[in-house]
């Protein structure tokens, strides 16, 4: 398994090695033993979800209240998309700003975003799957989003090949700016805190 540490504090990309043979295919997208050599502790998980997009959907950005916040492993185990961690954390050094990752089921990269960090992606394909593993359960009124097409964030969905197709939540979410004045972003304090108990406890 290949890591590497992105500029954004929390966020990583792990590659893992693939297995092909006259039957197919075997991978492991998540390994617990680099998993926890990377980011210092183990990952719980709660909930897992899938999602099956079509080509353009852009899904995100969405985050949590920290604590306790939710933290992601996400990967594609078909099709391919355009993967964004931003950077929502209010005092953070490198707030507002984001890093994209190809996941794809060709290399079954993996991104993990810790508590606090935004989310989104794109679909590159028709029928893209993408699967989350979820540090904690989907709570509706701790679950919040930031508009994608939020012209300072700036994403690169000039990788897409058409419109963006957006749920109403999606396309009627704040802009980052309005998010931060309407109090509902994490605190950058509040999440290395949170990093450190993860580390202390395992």
């Amino acid at each position: 398994m290949q890591v590497r540490r992105l500029e954004i504090t929390g966020a990583f990309e792990f590659t893992p090695r693939s297995f092909p043979d006259h039957r197919g295919l075997f991978v492991a997208p998540f390994q617990e033993e680099p998993f926890r050599e990377a980011t210092g502790h183990g990952l719980r998980v709660a909930q897992t979800n899938h999602s099956v997009s079509a080509r353009n959907v852009i899904r995100g950005v969405h985050f949590a209240d920290v604590p306790p916040g939710q933290a992601k492993y996400v990967y594609c185990p078909r099709g391919a998309l355009l993967d964004i961690v931003v950077d929502v954390r209010t005092g953070s050094p490198t707030f507002g700003r984001w890093e994209a990752v190809r996941l794809d089921s060709a290399e079954y990269r993996s991104l993990y975003l810790a508590e606090g960090l935004g989310h989104a992606f794109a679909a590159l394909t028709d029928d893209t799957v993408m699967a989350y593993l979820c540090s904690t359960a989907y709570d509706p009124p701790s679950e919040h989003g930031i508009d994608p097409l939020d012209p300072k964030l700036d994403l690169p969905w000039t990788e897409l090949d058409g419109e963006p197709v957006l749920s109403d939540k999606d396309r009627t979410a704040p802009s980052l700016e309005q998010a931060a004045e309407r109090g509902l972003l994490p605190d950058y304090q509040n999440c290395l805190a949170r990093y450190e108990q993860l580390r202390t406890t395992g």
